[in-house]
């Protein structure tokens, strides 16, 4: 017979050394940096244009050391994950009466694996934005559908936030239990540890002084969506193509009702249609062609020549007390570059080739974003907090809703641009949004995103006549997609209006909506893209522009306008005077007096050659593609620069455009060194496919005529100077 006491022995003698635990878990961790080089390698060998090759012979080096840097995070987790799992890996050996080193590293493995998938499903609930947007649709991501709607927020708020607290404290108690008196001295110590860093990291830093003069003044913040077009919003009166369950509020609910209450501008206009330039028109009220920024890849001088010659808005309100903040995710990077007198920038990282290359490290060592999005994460890698997957729309939201309560605490006025990617291609937006508006069945290549490929964008210049073969599902599929990213940026404004009005700052707070540009989405005579062509109907150039300020009563102005007035507006109407080299005029006086609302001329100039859009009649000057075009600036924080020798001949390229309320001219620079002009009655063919030059040569002669004289002289011709006779 057996003695029971010796299996009573025998059970109590199992055990699971920490060791032995920290080996199995070791093991599953580093198969995940295995294969987490697996992926790099075969990412990096699979593109094909000259910058990844750059990548792989050039910066090697910086690849491996950027590659060891992540062990550290790996020796974290595994030191972490054995503490966790050692008392259940020692109570399932005791209940199962299983011993020996090969049982407890088995434990360890498998209990690594059972925590990763925890923490994956936890990411996917979260964070989605983490996940590779490709796989939207993807079996985890209906992992929870089993769980009854009514019962989701309590199940997740147990499972994902409460559990894991439960399960700390009892692995710390547990810990301290086996290790004695010392382990309990050692917990009272991390318990104070914690509680200290909780209180500090809820203090809110101390403000400025602020005087009683600054303090009434309005604040400003300006809230915009990288690509967002004017024409498909629904104050506009645009109307999704589906309008049942989510979708049936539309694509903009909050920016609509907001809209409703304030002064809605509905033909404004870009004077070029792309970020960087744009942003800065925005800001220094000026042309490109005046501020200097004629492209999206400046070199260091021509940025320093900019920022001497413009008097940004923001330095005018920082002058006067303003707290003065850019926060945005990637589309707001170039405020990096170009900071435009804001004080305080938190930003994406701009533009920079070992930004790229760090950024593909990380984000192909999965075990970073999951779990290392925290304090202690961004400590170690400080470059996470400016990550274009790490800081989405959804970072940015909690960064914008900090600073208010902070504003409220301090009384200081302030003055903001919120700048998101919501709106930018390849149209990518987490769910709900990514099919909200789109086809239940469609199953093609555009599902969770436009079917992009980035070596033909930047290696050619010929997509024109691929874009434009594409099939009408797939186009109603591409505008399906743009409408979801409307609405997740609506859903951002929803919440950051919320935040407003629980600070109590909403009635001193003006609100403005806009954007740099729109995008072209398969409407006649254009493709997609913006700022490349001025062919259609300028939806890429056609931005929203809604401005609330308390106590002015709401109205629609359709007088033509410009992204340039937005700041000679703003400062009107905290008080100052714009500078003598703002182009742009106030909008101002017309919410006092509608009466004096006029007209105003659009001089508009294409951007970044990344394709060359045909013109009917003309032969354009040839200009390779972007990866030849471009270096990498070593000594320029490893920026893409256009070379010398294409920057003149890429202003040379460059079409302009005029536009007035019912007529758009447009000049085609040729081959042979001659301006080719193109007249079109947009009052009366808004997709502009009529060339109608001979059928009005006095509206194309006094057009070409300011036109010409802004493009030779740089001086804006006003509507009466072009028509004194009135617009026909």
């Amino acid at each position: 017979m057996t003695d029971p006491s010796n299996k009573t022995d025998k059970a109590r003698s199992v055990s699971a050394p920490y060791w032995q635990v920290l080996a199995g878990v070791t093991v599953f961790l580093a198969i995940q940096y295995g294969i987490s080089l697996w992926k790099l390698t075969q990412s990096s060998g699979e593109m094909a244009n000259k910058f990844s090759a750059l990548a792989r012979e050039k910066h090697l080096s910086f690849l491996v050391v950027q590659n060891l840097w992540m062990l550290i995070a790996y020796a974290l987790l595994a030191l972490a994950a054995a503490v966790i799992l050692q008392p259940a890996i020692h109570f399932t050996l005791r209940r199962f009466k299983r011993g020996g080193c090969q049982w407890v590293m088995g434990g360890g493995l498998l209990g690594a694996v059972l925590l990763h998938v925890y923490f994956s499903l936890r990411l996917m609930h979260s964070r989605p934005y983490f996940i590779n947007e490709a796989e939207f649709g993807h079996w985890y991501y209906k992992a929870f559908d089993f769980i009854p709607e009514a019962m989701a927020p309590a199940v997740f708020v147990l499972l994902f936030s409460l559990m894991p607290v439960l399960v700390f404290f009892a692995v710390l108690a547990w810990q301290a239990h086996r290790l004695g008196r010392h382990g309990w001295y050692a917990l009272g110590g991390v318990a104070l540890v914690a509680i200290s860093w909780s209180g500090l990291a809820n203090v809110n830093p101390r403000g400025k002084a602020v005087d009683q003069e600054s303090a009434k003044r309005p604040n400003i913040i300006i809230i915009g969506s990288d690509s967002l077009r004017a024409d498909r919003l629904g104050y506009a009166g645009f109307k999704p193509q589906r309008s049942n369950g989510a979708a049936a509020a539309g694509v903009s609910p909050n920016i609509d009702a907001l809209a409703a209450k304030s002064r809605r501008f509905q033909r404004c206009y870009v004077p070029i249609a792309s970020t960087l330039e744009s942003g800065i028109s925005l800001m220094s009220s000026q042309h490109p062609q005046t501020h200097g920024i004629r492209q999206m890849y400046p070199a260091r001088e021509e940025v320093e020549s900019t920022l001497e010659r413009i008097t940004p808005l923001a330095q005018l309100l920082r002058d006067e007390g303003y707290d003065t903040a850019a926060i945005g995710d990637w589309c707001a990077g170039y405020y990096e570059v170009t900071p435009l007198g804001m004080e305080h920038i938190s930003v994406s990282s701009y533009d920079n080739f070992k930004i790229y290359m760090s950024q593909a490290v990380v984000m192909s060592h999965f075990v970073i974003p999951l779990y290392f999005d925290n304090a202690l994460g961004h400590r170690l890698y400080p470059q996470l907090q400016s990550f274009a997957q790490f800081v989405t729309p959804r970072v940015v939201n909690r960064r914008v809703e900090s600073r208010l309560k902070q504003a409220a605490a301090s009384g200081q006025p302030f003055f903001w641009h919120v700048f998101f990617s919501c709106n930018h291609l390849p149209y990518r937006s987490p769910e709900p949004y990514n099919s909200m508006f789109a086809d239940p069945d469609y199953e093609g290549p555009n599902r969770t995103g436009v079917d992009f490929d980035i070596d033909q964008f930047i290696g050619g210049t010929d997509l024109e006549s691929k874009w434009k073969a594409l099939p009408a599902e797939e186009a109603d599929q591409i505008r399906a997609l743009y409408d979801g990213c409307t609405r997740y940026f609506d859903d951002c404004v929803g919440q950051i209006l919320d935040a407003l009005e629980k600070s109590g700052l909403q009635d001193n707070t003006i609100v403005v909506i806009t954007s740099d540009h729109g995008d072209d989405l398969y409407e006649p005579g254009v493709t997609l893209g913006h700022g490349l062509t001025f062919n259609g109907g300028l939806y890429a150039f056609h931005i929203p522009l809604v401005i609330h300020v308390p106590g002015v009563q709401p109205g629609d102005h359709a007088e033509t306008v410009r992204l340039i007035d937005i700041a000679p507006t703003l400062a009107e109407l905290v008080g100052l005077e714009a500078p003598d080299n703002w182009e742009g005029q106030s909008l101002a006086a017309w919410l006092r007096d509608e009466s004096l609302a006029h007209d105003q001329p659009v001089y508009a100039e294409t951007g970044f050659p990344f394709i060359q859009f045909s013109v009917e009649g003309v032969e354009r000057p040839r200009l390779p593609p972007m990866d030849e075009v471009t270096i990498i600036d070593e000594d320029y924080n490893y920026q893409f620069v256009v070379k010398p020798e294409y920057r003149q001949r890429i202003v040379d390229a460059k079409q302009r455009c005029l536009l007035t309320r019912n007529w758009k001219l447009v000049c085609t620079p040729t081959l042979a060194g001659g301006r080719h002009f193109d007249l079109y009655h947009m009052a009366v063919d808004p997709h502009a496919q009529t060339e109608v030059s001979a059928k009005h040569p006095q509206v194309a002669q006094a057009m070409t005529r300011a036109l010409e004289h802004w493009m030779n002289v740089g001086e804006q011709t006003p509507i009466s100077g072009i028509f004194p006779d009135g617009e026909p």
